[in-house]
């Protein structure tokens, strides 16, 4: 296998030929030319037969016929968040950046465009965008309020999404956007989206999952969460960043001071209970009184070794930021709570598995979720102390490696205001250094497309119905991610030979 940097790039001879298919000898290297005309014509395809006015899904059957979103979708919708719309778009601003192409300007404009017509009213985004408007309450009740677990799409509230980075992953690619072209076009939606995560801010600086707020709907004996702080899925977290971003690149004071409210709000919102079981963290959410509160069927008021770790690397940051030691002193308790928080099994040596996802408030216990039925109107979840591991994805054990948090927090906490600004300063000027590309793997991902262009591989479809007790569904289709993850590699190829 070679291996390519910007130090030992060499370019070989490869014999390409696209016509209806690729076919191209393994005997040597790609050359520039061979991976330009692969990403060519993989776009070309994804753009011009495969997407919905410029728009995007996460799966779909190598026919076209059937689609997926993260549940089935209608032919007329489109998701906004990776691996979808926001992704292909990224992608293409990327793609244009490094090869100077046009043509790869002319498709990010077209995915933000398709966005743009998306954009509800007060500024922000829902997870999917419908051209057929007239049909998604329909689709609620007849697919989304029976895909079991997914219980973001059990109601049709019509209001905008940061859960999985929704509004905010659009606003960013919008931000990116614009201060590649500078277009007017751009800087109109990007400033409505801007204001609407200002809005939607609470006083105290956190945000909810959904704004417009809306109550409207508690169910399986939960409240409903979407109007609690919410650290889960990086909406707070994610709404912080970017409006940082924002001031950096536009110098808009008011994101600044939003977003250091904000980093104000985690210090604010950490639970410490001292009444007997010392605990100091944060959960993935918490409600109106900053108590870590429950949110969908597996997700008990807890809290959460993965949001404390992510509170725990935000103030370190925004510390380096602004030089304010404030963002420090929350720090110590939390270690303290990871330190006396590992699973009686755990081995401290293996950081794959130390913790539970869920601690118990005022015991410390882990909580695991379970579940049991067929459906969602048959089965059930609940939460009690024996482990398990279910959901899959989801997880109820994770690995926390408390030694390596402890000594970062130790290397920047030695730091005076002043270092820790100069290295923050340093650190956003340094040159993001070059990929590393693998010839075998560009040279696999050029000859495995169709005569489309398209890159057809096994996709794994759940039972949304009864995710546990049926079979996926596996076949051979298009899969956005993968589309992505190949031109990402090629675009990675370019850019190292370009440097060459």
């Amino acid at each position: 296998m070679i291996w390519y940097t910007v130090k030992n790039l060499r370019i070989f001879v490869l014999t390409i030929c696209l016509a209806s298919a690729v076919s191209v000898s393994f005997a040597a290297p790609p050359e520039d030319r061979d991976v330009s005309a692969v990403m060519k014509k993989a776009a070309d395809f994804m753009m011009n037969t495969v997407s919905n006015r410029g728009g995007f899904l996460w799966s779909y059957s190598e026919d076209l016929s059937e689609q997926w979103g993260e549940v089935p979708a209608r032919p007329s919708m489109i998701w906004c968040q990776d691996p979808g719309t926001v992704g292909v778009g990224r992608m293409f601003l990327r793609a244009y950046e490094v090869t100077g192409d046009p043509e790869y300007l002319a498709y990010a404009e077209r995915t933000a465009n398709t966005l743009i017509w998306g954009q509800h009213p007060s500024g922000g985004w829902h997870y999917f965008i419908d051209f057929d408007p007239s049909g998604i309450e329909k689709w609620y009740e007849e697919v989304a309020e029976h895909c079991w677990g997914w219980e973001e799409y059990y109601h049709y509230y019509g209001n905008c999404t940061f859960d999985d980075n929704v509004s905010t992953g659009v606003t960013d690619f919008l931000l990116d956007l614009y201060m590649t072209t500078l277009k007017p076009e751009y800087k109109t939606p990007l400033d409505k989206a801007l204001d609407f995560i200002l809005v939607s801010q609470y006083p105290n600086g956190g945000w909810p999952q959904r704004y417009p707020l809306s109550n409207e709907y508690p169910h399986d004996g939960h409240a409903d969460y979407t109007p609690y702080y919410t650290f889960n899925d990086e909406v707070i977290t994610g709404n912080i960043h970017l409006l940082r971003k924002a001031y950096e690149l536009l110098g808009v004071e008011k994101y600044r001071e939003a977003a250091n409210r904000g980093m104000d709000f985690t210090v604010i919102s950490q639970y410490v209970n001292t009444d007997g079981v010392f605990q100091a963290g944060w959960g993935a959410q918490h409600d109106m009184n900053l108590m870590p509160a429950a949110a969908r069927a597996y997700e008990p008021a807890a809290i959460s070794p993965g949001y404390t770790m992510t509170a725990i690397s935000d103030l370190e940051l925004f510390f380096m930021i602004t030089g304010n030691r404030k963002y420090l002193s929350p720090i110590p308790d939390a270690i303290t709570w990871l330190e006396n928080s590992y699973l009686p099994e755990s081995d401290k040596s293996n950081d794959r598995v130390t913790h539970a996802t869920f601690y118990e408030l005022g015991t410390n216990k882990p909580l695991y979720a379970h579940r049991e039925g067929t459906s969602r109107e048959t089965g059930r979840y609940w939460i009690d102390y024996e482990p398990t591991n279910f959901p899959g994805h989801y997880g109820m054990q994770r690995g926390v490696n408390v030694d390596a948090v402890k000594k970062k927090f130790e290397r920047v906490s030695a730091l005076s205001s002043e270092e820790a600004m100069a290295e923050y300063t340093t650190g956003r000027a340094a040159e993001k250094p070059l990929p590393t590309v693998d010839s075998d793997e560009i040279a696999k991902i050029i000859t495995s497309t169709d005569n489309r262009g398209a890159w057809i591989t096994e996709i794994t479809i759940p039972d949304y119905i009864d995710l546990v007790n049926n079979p996926r569904k596996t076949f051979d289709g298009i899969s956005t991610r993968e589309f992505l993850r190949n031109i990402h590699s090629l675009i990675d190829f370019m850019e190292v030979s370009a440097e060459e």
